[in-house]
């Protein structure tokens, strides 16, 4: 039955959520530090533990980063179009529309409705739109790019490194490999956990312009994705992926961002906690459509 389905898909998901918001709610901590953690060691590993254990994951250079690309492009040139329309500053709404949340969501959605097979595909789009969002993300908000600092940033070191020894067939020793795995296993519930408590922060004075992008966020991913999907080759799981991923709210990266550039926080921060809190409606939608036509 597949609202039996979309129930075992969500609720792990949005159960560890909670468990982060009632957290905070009672001992208000401060996320910073794990969620530095995440991004610089946790994520990294994973990254690197999936494509070396897939073989440089040839995807990342295939029709499904494409595809991303597109998705991302689109999003990107809709959000200009809407802000004109609405006198939103470009540089505040383009970003929460064009980079979704790859990584609290994303990852542990697409596996979780697919299974473990589908996590290389779900590494890729989290690789290629985070790519995406350490450069033209941050470009969007701060207007500059420095393209040594985002060289040398754990994310993508992993995946260079990954790519070189996978293709050079370097063995590295289970013994080794098996600790830079379970660091990565550590990622996803943290992402999890980490959003729940960032949904504290909702700000209720921003509402207009957090449920604007809560809406317009997965519709316009959604209608993207099945335009481009009948003029890309993808197999079914990827076709599957790149649904998902086009449902998805706004990374909290974005609020990230906009905080430490200055660019609107308040603003950004309500369209990624509206998004995300939304999610909880949106995504089981996306997955009614998803597991019958993909799954």
């Amino acid at each position: 039955m597949i609202a039996l389905r979309i129930f075992e898909i969500t609720f792990p998901i949005f159960a560890i959520v909670a468990a982060g918001y009632f957290y905070a709610y009672k001992y208000n901590p401060d996320i910073t530090l794990p969620n530095r953690l995440n991004i610089d060691v946790f994520v990294p590993c994973l990254i690197f533990t999936v494509i070396y254990e897939t073989a440089g994951v040839s995807g990342l250079f295939g029709n499904l980063a494409l595809a991303i690309t597109i998705v991302v492009m689109f999003s990107g040139m809709i959000a200009f179009i809407v802000s004109k329309l609405f006198s939103i500053d470009p540089r505040t709404l383009c970003p929460p529309l064009m980079f979704g949340n790859a990584g609290n969501l994303g990852l542990p959605l697409v596996v979780l409705s697919f299974g473990e097979s589908a996590l290389t595909v779900a590494v890729i789009c989290f690789v290629v739109c985070k790519t995406f969002h350490i450069t033209i993300g941050v470009y969007l908000f701060s207007r500059q790019l420095n393209f040594f600092k985002i060289l040398i940033s754990p994310r993508i070191l992993s995946v260079i490194l990954a790519l070189v020894l996978s293709q050079l067939a370097i063995s590295i020793p289970n013994t080794i490999l098996e600790p830079v795995r379970m660091l990565g296993n550590i990622c996803i519930p943290l992402m999890l956990f980490s959003l729940g408590v960032r949904l504290i922060d909702i700000k209720l004075s921003e509402w207009k312009i957090g449920l604007l992008v809560a809406l317009l966020g997965p519709i316009c991913g959604i209608s993207i994705v099945l335009l481009i999907i009948p003029y890309i080759e993808l197999t079914q799981l990827e076709q599957g992926a790149l649904f998902l991923f086009g449902a998805l709210p706004p990374a909290v990266m974005n609020y990230m961002f906009a905080d430490y550039y200055k660019q609107e926080p308040s603003k950004v921060a309500a369209m990624v906690l509206f998004g995300n809190a939304l999610s909880i409606f949106t995504i089981p939608l996306a997955l009614f459509y998803a597991l019958p036509n993909f799954g």
